[in-house]
C-alpha cells in the first residue's frame, strides 16, 4: 500500500505544469553557457591555465570540461531554486487547494502521509540532478571533443583526469549532488508542513539558505564553518581531488543527510500537533 500511494503521490507531482520549470530553467541555461563558453573569452582563459602549468590546451578543453564548468553556477544558484520550489509545494499546496481535510479522511495517518510526501520530493530531487548532469554532459558533446578533463576551482580542485576517470568521477558526483538538492528540499518541506502558504515556505526555505551562504563568506565565522549547510554542499567538488577526502566528504553526507532527517522530523511534528480544521 505504500508503494501504491508513493506512486499515486509521484504522478500527481510530476503531472504538475510547475514541476518542470526547473528542467526548462536548466535547458536554457545551459544552451547560453555553452554558447558562452564556445565562442566567448571562457575558452581562451582555461587555455592559458593549462598551459601555464604544463599541459596541452587541446587535450583537455572537452565535453566533460565543459559539462563540470556548466553545472557549477546552476548547482549553485538554479537547483536550490527549483528544489525549494517543489519542497514547499509538497504540503502547503493541499492545505491552499482544500484537499488537504480530503486526503486525511481517509484511513492513513499523518505520518504516513507526509513520509510518502517526503520521498516523493526526494524522487524528484534526485532526477532532477541527474537530468541536469545528462543534458549538461550531452549538450557539450556537441560541440567539443570527447578528451580528457580539466578541473579547477579556486581553493577545493586542481585536476586533469583521463576521459574514464574523469566520466566516472562525474557520474559519482552526482550522488552527492542528490544528496544536496534532497537536504534543501527537505528544509523547504519542513515549512511547507506549517500552517503557511506554498510562497512562504519557498521563500523561508531560501533565506535559511542565504543566511548560510552570507555568514560562510563572513571572516569571523571561518571557525564555524561546519555549522552551515551550504559549506557542505560543496564537497561534490571534492569528488575531483588528488587524492580524494573520503573521510572529509563522508563527514559532510552525514551532515547533510542528518539536516534533511531533522527537518522531516520538525516539520512532522509541527503537522502532527496541527489542526487541520481551522
Amino acid at each position: 500500500m505504500f508503494l501504491l500511494h508513493l506512486r499515486n503521490e509521484l504522478w500527481k507531482l510530476f503531472g504538475k505544469k510547475r514541476t518542470y520549470i526547473g528542467f526548462g530553467a536548466f535547458l536554457l541555461a545551459q544552451t547560453a553557457m555553452l554558447l558562452l563558453f564556445r565562442f566567448g573569452r571562457v575558452r581562451d582563459g582555461f587555455e592559458r591555465m593549462l598551459s601555464g602549468n604544463g599541459y596541452l590546451a587541446s587535450e583537455y578543453v572537452s565535453a566533460l570540461t565543459v559539462s563540470v564548468f556548466m553545472l557549477v553556477p546552476q548547482i549553485t544558484l538554479l537547483m536550490p531554486l527549483y528544489a525549494t520550489l517543489v519542497g514547499g509545494d509538497l504540503v502547503a499546496k493541499e492545505s491552499e487547494d482544500g484537499t488537504l481535510r480530503m486526503i486525511l479522511s481517509r484511513p492513513i495517518s499523518r505520518f504516513r502521509l507526509l513520509l510518502v510526501k517526503w520521498a516523493a520530493g526526494i524522487v524528484f530531487a534526485v532526477v532532477l540532478v541527474l537530468a541536469l548532469g545528462a543534458t549538461a554532459l550531452g549538450f557539450a558533446c556537441l560541440l567539443f571533443p570527447w578528451k580528457g578533463m580539466f578541473v579547477f576551482f579556486p581553493g577545493t580542485a586542481f585536476s586533469v583526469l583521463p576521459a574514464g576517470e574523469g566520466l566516472a568521477r562525474f557520474a559519482f558526483a552526482h550522488l552527492f549532488l542528490a544528496v544536496n538538492a534532497s537536504a534543501i528540499l527537505s528544509v523547504a518541506f519542513m515549512f511547507s508542513c506549517f500552517n503557511m502558504k506554498p510562497a512562504a515556505a519557498t521563500i523561508l526555505a531560501l533565506s535559511y539558505l542565504l543566511l548560510n551562504v552570507v555568514m560562510e563568506r563572513i571572516p569571523v565565522f571561518n571557525t564555524y564553518e561546519n555549522w552551515f549547510i551550504t559549506h557542505h554542499f560543496g564537497c561534490w567538488l571534492q569528488v575531483f581531488q588528488h587524492p580524494v577526502p573520503w573521510a572529509q566528504i563522508l563527514q559532510s553526507e552525514i551532515i547533510l543527510v542528518a539536516t534533511g532527517a531533522t527537518a522531516f522530523v520538525v516539520g512532522g511534528t509541527a503537522f502532527q500537533v496541527r489542526d487541520i480544521k481551522s
